[in-house]
C-alpha cells in the first residue's frame, strides 16, 4: 500500500500514520516529495486493510500496490535515480555511458592494454572479470584475486572506475574494498542471500537479468538489494534464452522503454553477451542508445582470436574505437571523466 498525505500534512499527522503502520506489524517507508509526503507500507504478504487508516487526519489517498516489488517501482519512487560509479553518473535521461573491457582478466599486460585502448576511445567505466562463472568446469574460471589486482591497477593507471563480478558472499568485502561497482551475473540474479548482502555493502551494484527471468522476477531481485538499504542499482539487459538458436540469446530491447515507465533504476544493455557475435555488437549497441538505454556494456580484447573467454563476441581496440564513433553519431556519450 502507498499512503499519500495531503499537501499540508503536519509532522504529527505523518507520525500517527507511521505508528499505525508499525502497529499492524508492517514497515513504514516515508517517501518525501516535492509537494507532499507519501508513506510506503512494506512487509505485507497480501492485501492491507484500509480500516486502521480511514479516520487518521492528513491522509489524501490510499493506493494498493499489488506488485511483488515496491522500492524499485515508480509508485514508491517517482523520480529517476542516479547511480554514481566513481565519478560517472548513470541514470535515465543522462548522457549514456559506455562500459568496456575484457570478459576475463587474463594477465596484467592484457588488461592494461585494454584499459588504455578503451580509455582513449572514450569509455567511461572499465569492466573485467576476475571470478568467472562458466557453463563447464574445465574452462578458464578467471585469475581470482590476482586478476582483481591487475584490474584495479589498470583502472587506476588510466583513470577509469572499475566494475567486476562477485559470485559468493565471502568475495563481497575484499572486492568492494577496491572496486567501484559490483556486478551480479545472470546466473546469480536469484542468489537471494548474495543480493541481501549486497544491500549492506555500500557500493553500486550492476544486476544482470537472468537467462530465463521475467521482468517481474528481474525487478523482484533488485528489490532484495534495495530493501536492505542500497538504492545504487543499475539493471542490465543481456539477452534471454528463447527457442531461437541462431544467436547466443535473444536481446530484448523492448524492456528498455518499458522499464523506464516502471522503475526509477537505470537500465543498460549488454549486446556482447546477448548476441555472441562481434559483427552484431555495434548495430545493437546503437539500437540500445536509440531506445533510451542509460548505457551499454561491451567486451573488448587486444587479441580476440586468442581470448580465453568469449573471443567471438569481443571487439578489438580498432573495432571499439569505431563503435564509439558510431555511438556518438547516434547519441551523445558520457566520456571518461564526465
Amino acid at each position: 500500500m502507498l499512503i499519500v498525505m495531503v499537501h499540508k500534512a503536519t509532522q504529527e499527522q505523518v507520525g500517527a500514520v507511521l505508528d499505525a503502520v508499525r502497529r499492524l506489524g508492517y514497515t513504514p517507508q516515508p517517501i518525501p516529495g516535492e509537494n507532499r509526503v507519501a508513506i510506503g507500507v512494506l512487509g505485507n504478504q497480501g492485501y492491507v486493510d484500509e480500516e486502521p487508516f480511514r479516520d487518521l487526519p492528513g491522509i489524501q489517498e490510499l493506493i494498493h500496490v499489488t506488485k511483488p516489488y515496491k522500492l524499485v517501482s515508480r509508485d514508491f519512487h517517482p523520480a529517476d535515480s542516479v547511480v554514481r560509479v566513481g565519478g560517472i553518473a548513470v541514470g535515465w535521461g543522462l548522457a549514456p555511458i559506455v562500459i568496456a573491457g575484457p570478459c576475463t582478466v587474463e594477465s596484467r599486460d592484457q588488461v592494461l592494454a585494454t584499459a588504455r585502448a578503451v580509455k582513449a576511445a572514450g569509455a567511461g567505466i572499465l569492466r573485467g572479470g576476475a571470478f568467472k562463472p562458466r557453463t563447464g568446469p574445465h574452462t578458464f574460471q578467471g585469475l581470482g584475486y590476482e586478476g582483481l589486482e591487475y584490474l584495479v591497477e589498470a583502472g587506476r593507471a588510466v583513470g577509469l572506475p572499475i566494475v567486476t563480478e562477485v559470485m559468493r558472499i565471502d568475495q563481497l568485502e575484499p572486492v568492494a574494498a577496491v572496486a567501484d561497482c559490483l556486478q551480479v551475473g545472470a546466473r546469480n540474479m536469484q542468489n537471494f542471500d548474495l543480493l541481501k548482502e549486497l544491500g549492506h555493502i555500500g557500493k553500486p551494484v550492476l544486476l544482470k537479468r537472468g537467462m530465463s527471468a521475467t521482468l517481474e522476477e528481474f525487478l523482484a531481485a533488485a528489490e532484495y538489494i534495495l530493501l536492505e538499504g542500497n538504492d545504487q542499482v543499475i539493471l542490465c539487459e543481456r539477452g534471454i534464452r528463447t527457442f531461437e538458436r541462431a544467436l547466443r540469446n535473444t536481446l530484448d530491447l523492448g524492456v528498455v522503454p518499458f522499464l523506464r515507465q516502471v522503475t526509477h533504476l537505470p537500465v543498460i544493455v549488454d549486446p556482447s553477451h546477448a548476441l555472441g557475435r562481434r559483427d552484431l555488437v555495434t548495430p545493437m549497441a546503437k539500437a540500445a542508445f536509440v531506445v533510451g538505454a542509460a548505457g551499454v556494456m561491451v567486451e573488448v580484447h587486444p587479441d580476440p582470436a586468442h581470448a580465453l573467454c568469449d573471443g567471438p563476441q569481443s571487439l578489438d581496440p580498432a573495432g571499439f574505437a569505431q563503435l564509439m564513433g558510431e555511438l556518438r553519431a547516434a547519441r551523445g556519450v558520457a566520456a571518461s571523466g564526465a
